[in-house]
């Protein structure tokens, strides 16, 4: 069983077996990787982003965790080596150097080894092999402790649009709703999180916030990506500032709301996403001379944007084990300045199971 914010040790044995099986195909001895949340997704280590752990996965043997102290959460590791993180309490300044130093006897017969960060000058011996589009493809179908993870991001986001909403009036600033956001979703999921999304700004499409009032009339997106140690959700609500949407807004809500059912009544394994994305297009683009000018949505997990990509400038298909965000929109200058809506789903072998809840009224 995973703890609180914690992945499950079995899921990340099983998870270290399928990357075995990739580095015998591609005849590699070990894989090093350096990206911290493919240090957690493997071993359940977490640590503080000052610092730069480091998993040595052997292709035959042990999986060494490289850490600047001892794990306070168990981990999968067979082994853990600690290296030189600071100096009387001050930071090195090359951490992910520090962090390799204790693994680097242990790589010395290696011929190949795949990497994760194959661009930085490792002076290591092997040769080095960039690992990259191995770990995407197995991190794009969610395990059930990673799906645990994003609900527990899900949580600290439905807890921010709370807050959001019971502060927001006119005259309220945009970053006194940020600040209000942040510290709801640290509450609810019980620790430090990381970065928060895009767009909170009153009156506008996106962007981040100011030290500005919102105003009566104008409509409030706020899209939010909470982060739990790597993993994320994405987010996004609308809100009319004053609690009273107008005739216009209120349509394209409804319109949204809409596209959101042909998402969901349309998703299965094996449909295109671009094909999903101009039938949503044609639902939303021009209704009422409004703009829907952006992606329909995209993966997520360890990366804020993942496959599968809504989009179409890509050509993806829906597969069993795939968490997205879908997020419809529509704006013009009566609507001030518009509304997006999204919600997050993962994709079963029978349609989508919808992860996120908080009501999509303005």
């Amino acid at each position: 069983m995973a703890g609180l914010n914690q992945l499950d040790l079995d899921g990340c044995r099983q998870r270290q077996e399928r990357l075995r099986a990739h580095l015998r195909r591609m005849g590699l001895d070990a894989a090093l990787l350096t990206h911290p949340h493919h240090v957690f997704y493997f071993t359940n280590y977490w640590t503080r982003g000052l610092f730069a752990p480091g998993a040595l996965v052997q292709t035959e043997g042990d999986v060494v965790l490289s850490a600047p102290a001892d794990p306070v959460d168990p981990t999968a590791a067979d082994k853990v080596v600690l290296y030189e993180a600071d100096r009387y309490c001050t930071l090195v300044d090359d951490q992910p150097a520090m962090s390799l130093t204790p693994l680097l006897p242990m790589m010395g017969s290696f011929g190949r080894i795949g990497c994760d960060d194959p661009r930085r000058p490792w002076a290591l011996q092997p040769q080095i092999v960039d690992l990259n589009q191995v770990l995407y493809t197995l991190r794009r179908h969610k395990d059930p402790d990673e799906i645990d993870m994003i609900r527990r991001c899900i949580v600290g986001c439905e807890a921010a649009y709370a807050a959001a909403h019971e502060l927001l009036e006119p005259g309220v600033t945009e970053l006194q709703v940020f600040s209000t956001m942040q510290a709801a979703a640290v509450q609810a999921v019980g620790e430090p999180i990381g970065e928060m999304g895009n767009d909170f700004r009153s009156g506008e499409p996106g962007g981040g916030p100011r030290q500005r009032a919102a105003e009566a009339g104008e409509l409030y997106i706020l899209d939010v990506g909470i982060v739990v140690r790597g993993y994320t959700c994405d987010l996004c609500r609308t809100f009319a500032v004053d609690g009273k949407p107008t005739e216009p807004q209120q349509q394209a809500q409804a319109r949204i709301m809409e596209a959101m059912h042909h998402v969901e009544s349309t998703v299965r394994p094996g449909v295109g996403c671009r094909q999903l994305f101009d039938q949503v297009h044609e639902i939303l683009d021009g209704y009422q001379q409004w703009k829907f000018f952006h992606h329909l949505g995209h993966g997520i997990g360890l990366f804020a944007h993942e496959a599968p990509r809504l989009n179409p400038n890509w050509d993806d298909t829906f597969e069993t084990g795939d968490v997205f965000t879908a997020e419809p929109g529509l704006y013009g200058d009566n609507l001030r300045a518009g509304i997006r809506i999204e919600h997050n789903y993962l994709v079963t072998e029978d349609g989508l199971e919808r992860l996120s809840n908080y009501p999509t009224d303005l």
